[in-house]
């Protein structure tokens, strides 16, 4: 059994970029990062792929290669937390102990919600930019479309990058037009949210970029069913009735939840008719309770265990789950969880600040950013409502160049 000041529970965006700033902060900490994969990726860039303006073999690299220096890489997998023992369990039967822990797994893809979607999908003309695997098999439909229905599905659970189904939706609009395919096409997009955008500023512009490349929006529409040779597709609406659709080419975003060994962990949500500090049961998870990490939103401490932190998707703060949103959590987290270790208070406040770089056609993006009440906190001394090249260059080659210089470092 091991000991650590600080256990870090993930080694994606959030585990890692942590793990460094703790340790730019003090050099001398003992720190443990559980993360069971050789590979990490750069996901943001899968749209892009999708859209066949990406190399995907620019998306990922070694893991090993971003373990910064002096912390301990443990490649396992947590089982089940203790926190009363403050020790956390792995597959491999090894527990670790520590006096402080950082929850950043990310989150879980639940295929397996969309009955018959995992045996189709790669095939039948059904893809997702959401595995790595699959989003060069997008741009292989898209190139060789030569019309007919193309659907686009958004569910009705938090995902990560909540703008990511819209973004490809856009990108095959563009590619259509340009094409002339867009006379013999149908671009469906079903959402199970009820709006475009939750900021109008932002909305506004959608909704002419949805007019300018003709597609029909259905909101309050959950992907249920697909069945990949037949060509169909299942949606439930608000009503609880089901909906038909034939598709030709489907991008499908799967419904999306914290990975089961949190949400069936003393760390999760307590589900109300429950005992205080009750893990609930698979029946009691619902669209609205999903077993996040229960922390205090602004500060990321965990609301029951003072020595528990958490950041990124697994989070259940209130706002979109997207890289940038870890790049402003991170440093609040680090200001804390140290403050806390040597005695002081919780000074550190984040003000749920999110970012969406919406690309909404070749060459084109909108950069929303904005806080927990959906105002706008925008970086640029522009209008970043509106479609720009320039944002286009920052997705494209800025981004990446900062996610695997600058970030993962704790230097950005």
């Amino acid at each position: 059994m091991a000991h650590y000041q600080i256990l870090v529970v993930g080694g994606g965006n959030a585990g890692l970029s942590t793990a460094s700033q703790l340790l730019i902060k003090d050099k001398s900490l003992k720190i443990g990062i559980i993360e069971p994969s050789d590979k990490h990726y750069y996901q943001p860039a899968w749209t892009l792929v999708g859209g066949g303006t990406f190399d995907i073999n620019d998306t990922v690299k070694n893991e090993k290669d971003f373990i910064p220096k002096g912390a301990t890489w443990i490649k396992d997998a947590v089982a089940t937390f203790e926190p009363e023992q403050n020790q956390v369990t792995c597959k491999s039967g090894d527990k670790h102990t520590y006096d402080y822990l950082v929850v950043a797994p990310g989150i879980q893809l639940d295929w397996h919600k969309v009955k018959g979607l995992k045996e189709t999908l790669g095939k039948n003309g059904v893809t997702s930019n959401y595995l790595f695997k699959y989003a060069p098999y997008t741009w292989e439909l898209l190139r060789n479309f030569k019309g007919g229905n193309a659907i686009f599905t958004n569910p009705n659970t938090p995902i990560k990058c909540g703008g990511a189904p819209q973004k490809i939706t856009y990108l095959v609009g563009d590619y259509f037009l340009k094409h002339g395919l867009k006379d013999k096409s149908n671009i469906h997009f079903y959402s199970g949210g009820g709006v475009i955008f939750g900021i109008k500023k932002y909305a506004d512009t959608l909704n002419k970029v949805i007019d300018r490349y003709g597609i029909q929006t259905h909101f309050k529409h959950n992907l249920v069913e697909i069945d990949g040779p037949k060509k169909l597709a299942w949606f439930e609406n608000a009503d609880g009735q089901r909906v038909e659709q034939a598709f030709d080419f489907i991008h499908v975003t799967p419904p999306q939840s914290a990975p089961d060994f949190i949400k069936f962990s003393k760390l999760a949500i307590q589900h109300p008719d429950l005992s205080e500090g009750t893990p609930c049961s698979p029946a009691d998870l619902t669209h609205d309770y999903l077993g996040w990490v229960d922390v205090d939103k602004f500060t990321l401490q965990h609301k029951r265990y003072p020595n528990v932190f958490s950041c990124g998707d697994v989070a259940n703060t209130p706002n979109a789950k997207t890289g940038a949103a870890v790049r402003k959590q991170v440093p609040v987290l680090v200001e804390n969880l140290l403050h806390v270790k040597n005695g002081g208070s919780l000074t550190g406040k984040y003000t749920g600040y999110g970012s969406c770089p919406l690309v909404t056609g070749y060459g084109k993006l909108v950069l929303a950013e904005f806080d927990y009440d959906n105002n706008p906190m925008e970086t640029f001394p522009f209008d970043q409502g509106k479609e720009r090249y320039s944002m286009w260059l920052l997705k494209k080659h800025v981004l990446p160049w900062m996610y695997w210089h600058r970030i993962l470092q704790g230097r950005a």
